[in-house]
């Protein structure tokens, strides 16, 4: 009597794989900054702009698949993603895809983000160059390179200066020809919101980072430092409500609708939440800096 064979599993189709390397859930952090950007200019007299507004837009979004790619594949071939990894699935580590097709990939996108960044820099000029420039070369350097920026404690830093304070400044730029003081203020409060979300996930990742010779700055704070900067992160952007409110856009005070929210989650991480607890903190973190951003663009246009 012959025995049926087993099943063999079906492969990921092209689209899964595609998809989980992407990583779309980081993807609303890199549009935020661009519609809060662009609100504001609009808000503070400048003509809105489609076509730079959109071109921003787009070429944010393709930076950040380009940076999601790029790491994926640079941390397998570093060893850095170890079988006990708390954190979303990675295709290289997984065997969905070889890291020389994910870095193929990787530069793919990241030629599309040059091409839309020439537009924009027909704009916007010698300002959309230097951020556009410095923009490809960190995201390029936050994996890769001798000493990659994700190993060590200047990721949550990269994130505040790209997802915040430059990302703001650009599109404001591309709307108005200059940058004002209150798109700097924008930019530095929604930056920390978005760092916050990378130090969710380095402190779930502590103790495997250490192993693999990785000094974020989780590893270095300590967990009782990486909770309690955590907590400055999501709490100190709302004292820039009252000073945009006071600058003469006050419909800022819309923002403070996600204040609770943003305390539940501070309480939570400082009471102790770990292990795989961590990633529906990480995934509520980024919602909560996105609806922060969205709801401070939304109120600085009344």
């Amino acid at each position: 009597m012959t025995l049926p064979a087993a099943a063999t599993p079906a492969a990921p189709s092209a689209w899964r794989i595609w998809s989980a390397a992407a990583r779309p859930r980081t993807l609303p952090l890199a549009a935020a900054p661009v519609l809060a950007g662009t609100a504001l200019a609009w808000a503070e007299g400048a003509a809105l702009l489609w076509g730079p507004a959109l071109a921003a837009l787009l070429a944010a979004l393709l930076i950040q698949i380009g940076t999601n790619l790029h790491n994926d594949a640079a941390d397998h071939e570093r060893g850095n993603d170890l079988p006990d990894r708390l954190g979303p699935l990675r295709v290289t580590a997984a065997g969905w895809a070889s890291a020389r097709t994910v870095h193929f990939a990787a530069r793919a996108v990241f030629a599309l983000a040059l091409l839309l960044g020439l537009y924009l820099v027909a704009v916007g000029g010698w300002f959309i160059l230097a951020i556009g420039c410095t923009s490809l070369l960190a995201a390029l350097a936050y994996s890769g390179g001798p000493r990659p920026i994700s190993h060590t404690p200047l990721g949550e830093l990269f994130v505040w200066v790209f997802f915040g304070l430059l990302a703001v400044a650009g599109s404001y730029w591309l709307q108005a020809g200059a940058v004002s003081a209150s798109a700097w203020l924008v930019g530095a409060a929604l930056g920390l919101p978005a760092a916050a979300v990378l130090l969710v996930n380095n402190l779930r990742d502590r103790d495997t980072d250490l192993r693999a010779g990785r000094r974020t700055l989780a590893a270095v704070l300590g967990d009782g430092g990486a909770r309690r900067a955590y907590a400055v992160m999501m709490l100190l952007p709302y004292f820039s409500v009252p000073l945009l409110a006071l600058s003469g856009r006050g419909g800022a005070w819309l923002a403070l609708l996600m204040l609770p929210p943003s305390l539940l989650l501070v309480r939570r991480l400082l009471n102790g939440a770990t292990g795989v607890a961590l990633n529906r903190q990480l995934a509520q973190t980024a919602q909560a800096a996105l609806g922060f951003a969205l709801l401070l663009a939304l109120g600085v246009l009344y």
